[in-house]
């Protein structure tokens, strides 16, 4: 609960919330020409109803992406045919950049991280597992703070019912959730030191909710903030104590001139560190086994 004083901030942007969950939850309004042509150009693909490995893309802005796409585009941003990306409409469809076109509706979205990461997962696959068919389920939303991803608030409840309904859209396994959040929680000293049970809070609501105990979680260490408590949310994302979360750190990845978003190049390269993350995490477990 905000303090009294606060109260006018948190019921805009409860407000804000609302308004962006209904653009995830409901069907998308009509979108603009040129968004529409570009969905258009990668219509359902024939791996929709195949099993999937499964990655909820969660956070704000540097998830959703803001990296500028040059020409040509480079290759571990491009369409793959086994990458399927889950449309605002609950579609599965060729995955193309950008990813959350029709999800972070209020600004301009660009390259962000997953289509690298899901480039680096077929590389390791290789030939030799031509069946593997990945499926990203954006859901991440700019200039969001982590108590608006809290249990019962709009973007939280709009996460977990797109992950339950990529799990129905064809079936498969939802591998992980990867969370790129808290720019947003450096503004204010309360936010930031209370990111971290905050964020052990979501990791557990996720995994009961959409019952899968063990789920890993591979959250993103701020490169950049948007206040003076940058260090303060770090220390919360360094120190989170729960099992099979890990920590991808993206400090020192170059930043656009705003200096906050990630540019094209440290998109790429978070991606593929993301990437890597993920499949290290995976032989240690299968080595265990």
């Amino acid at each position: 609960m905000k303090p009294a004083a606060r109260r006018p901030l948190l019921l805009c942007a409860l407000a804000a919330a609302a308004a962006l969950s209904f653009l995830l939850v409901a069907p998308p309004p009509p979108l603009a020409a040129h968004l529409s042509s570009l969905l258009l150009a990668f219509p359902a693909s024939p791996y929709a109803g195949r099993p999937k490995l499964l990655f909820l893309l969660a956070g704000q802005s540097n998830m959703a992406g803001r990296g500028l796409a040059p020409t040509p585009l480079p290759g571990p941003f491009r369409p793959h045919p086994r990458v399927l990306r889950l449309a605002a409409s609950r579609r599965w469809v060729v995955a193309a950049p950008p990813l959350h076109a029709d999800i972070d509706t209020h600004k301009a979205c660009g390259l962000g991280p997953a289509m690298p990461f899901a480039h680096r997962l077929l590389e390791d696959a290789g030939s030799g597992e031509s069946s593997l068919v990945l499926g990203l389920v954006p859901a991440a939303v700019g200039g969001t703070r982590i108590w608006m991803w809290a249990k019962g608030e709009p973007l939280y409840e709009a996460a977990v019912a797109r992950a339950r309904a990529a799990l129905a859209a064809g079936g498969g396994t939802l591998a992980a959730v990867l969370w790129f959040q808290g720019e947003s929680d450096t503004i204010e000293l309360d936010d930031a030191t209370a990111y971290g049970g905050r964020m052990e809070r979501l990791v557990n609501d996720f995994r009961a909710d959409l019952d899968i105990p063990d789920l890993l979680v591979i959250q993103v260490g701020l490169a950049s903030g948007e206040g003076n408590y940058t260090d303060i949310v770090r220390e919360g994302q360094k120190n989170i104590k729960l099992p099979n979360v890990i920590l991808v750190d993206a400090i020192g990845l170059p930043l656009r001139d705003d200096q906050l978003h990630l540019s094209t190049e440290a998109q790429l390269r978070l991606g593929d560190m993301l990437g890597q993350a993920y499949l290290k995490f995976n032989s240690s477990t299968d080595s265990r086994q």
